[in-house]
């Protein structure tokens, strides 16, 4: 073989190795965009799963609240109708049942209890230190607890039920007939006013509610 025949032969081998160099190169970087690109992919998927996930939850969430809320009012009233239709139960030191009367607080346990399945304190003392919204008066709402000091040595003595239009249910007295509409502004009971509480917040309740109990009870 001619010394340039072996030359070009030789060049010929270079190139194709070179090539084949070039190639398995390309091949390999090839590889990695096609790899990183999968992992951006994969990135991306999980971001927006996580970003689907999120938007159901906040869905979710809205639907809740807005299942809570809407039932608000239909609660204080259904809670209110169970009151008024106590009107003239007697008045009983330490009472909480309907055959035999109640006291203040016995009463506000009793119809909480009864219509809504919310358990409360037993006394006036264990009820203003209850974990609850203090409510200016000014705000007060159906529902809420007004609790008074009408025994004037500075404490908590007495609780009824705000009712709206200035009145609120109670079990006043044995001498005032038992339980009974009150108007707030009246000078005794607006000089006794201590402090109001709102017991229908949604950490109250909700387990009612999830469990159908509070629906049920206000479809009827």
């Amino acid at each position: 073989m001619s010394k340039i025949i072996r030359i070009i032969a030789c060049s010929i081998s270079c190139l194709t190795l070179v090539s084949c160099a070039n190639l398995s190169t390309e091949l390999r970087q090839n590889n990695s965009v096609k790899h990183q690109q999968l992992e951006l992919n994969s990135r991306q998927l999980v971001a927006v799963l996580e970003r689907f996930e999120e938007a159901q939850q906040a869905a979710s969430d809205i639907n809740e609240f807005s299942i809570r809320e809407y039932h608000l009012p239909a609660l204080s009233d259904s809670l209110i109708k169970r009151g008024k239709a106590l009107v003239g139960t007697p008045y009983l030191y330490g009472g909480s049942n309907v055959n035999t009367g109640f006291d203040c607080s016995g009463f506000v346990g009793h119809v909480f209890k009864e219509e809504l399945g919310i358990e409360l304190p037993r006394t006036t003392a264990q009820l203003i230190q209850m974990d609850a919204p203090v409510i200016a008066r000014s705000d007060l709402e159906p529902g809420d607890l007004i609790l008074f000091n009408n025994q004037g040595r500075g404490r908590v003595s007495h609780v009824g039920i705000y009712m709206g239009n200035d009145q609120f249910i109670h079990s006043s007295s044995r001498r005032s007939g038992g339980v009974r509409i009150d108007k707030l502004s009246n000078r005794y009971w607006n000089a006794s006013y201590l402090q109001a509480k709102r017991v229908l917040t949604e950490e109250q309740i909700i387990p009612a509610i999830e469990s159908g109990q509070l629906l049920s009870r206000v479809s009827q």
